[in-house]
């Protein structure tokens, strides 16, 4: 019996994730996350279509806070049954939503800007900052937020808020946003609960693991082709995004 001329390569072995973030063990910064006290709450809905696990950023953000809940799905029927305890006033929360508003043809000058039922900036915007207990982050490509938003009705009794950020997003050319006010899932929480708790060390924090996770990536990236996202659908990202925003 003559033997086959080239001996199977054999499959590789799929690459180990970490139990915390999620993400190629390669990729896994975990070591070095710093805990962060936060006095407004944080929950994260993320999209379960939402595939990034090289670059996306929300569990790696859940981890940083003591107050932090990251949801996968696409629907609950209330903030309360999102965040799994009881809330009293949800207007009392803002959601990070960009949709089709775009701080800079509103004019503005904030880095975060409360938005009326009709997109329009609102009034007041330091007294309706001042009384947010907590903030929900939308997680996925700008077509899944876009699809969060819609199927959980409940958000429109939250504030709506968007982000005038001064700096594009740090992905660069690892990610290309289609909106100079698309930013990373941590990134977006860098700015607002940073903002909102006047406590630029959150941001410092926050800025500085994602830098890790960049320079970890593109460490890796050439020897670990497999680790690289997908490409994207027309449609965009917004990683918050994403996102998430990885």
């Amino acid at each position: 019996m003559s033997k086959p001329s080239e001996t199977a390569a054999a499959p590789a072995e799929p690459i180990p994730e970490c139990p915390h973030c999620q993400k190629p063990m390669p990729l896994c910064i975990c070591d070095s996350v710093t805990p962060i006290e936060n006095r407004l709450s944080l929950l994260i809905l993320q999209h379960p279509q939402e595939q990034d696990r090289a670059l996306g950023t929300a569990r790696l953000l859940a981890r940083h806070f003591a107050d932090a809940t990251l949801r996968v799905g696409l629907s609950w029927p209330s903030l309360s049954k999102a965040l799994g305890r009881p809330v009293d006033n949800a207007t009392h929360w803002a959601v990070l939503y960009l949709g089709s508003a775009r701080a800079a043809d509103l004019d503005v000058e904030g880095e975060i800007v409360a938005l009326n039922r009709k997109g329009e900036i609102a009034e007041n915007q330091r007294a309706i900052l001042g009384k947010l207990e907590g903030v929900v982050l939308l997680d996925g490509t700008w077509s899944q937020a876009k699809a969060l938003w819609w199927r959980n009705p409940w958000m429109l009794k939250c504030q709506r808020v968007i982000l005038n950020p001064k700096h594009p997003s740090r992905y660069g050319h690892l990610r290309k946003e289609p909106r100079r006010d698309g930013l990373s899932t941590i990134e977006a929480a860098a700015t607002i609960l940073a903002g909102l708790e006047r406590r630029p060390d959150i941001a410092e924090t926050l800025h500085a693991s994602f830098e890790r996770l960049l320079t970890r990536y593109r460490e890796v990236q050439a020897e670990m082709p497999e680790l690289a996202p997908k490409p994207v659908r027309k449609g965009g990202r917004r990683d918050f995004r994403r996102r998430k925003r990885a």
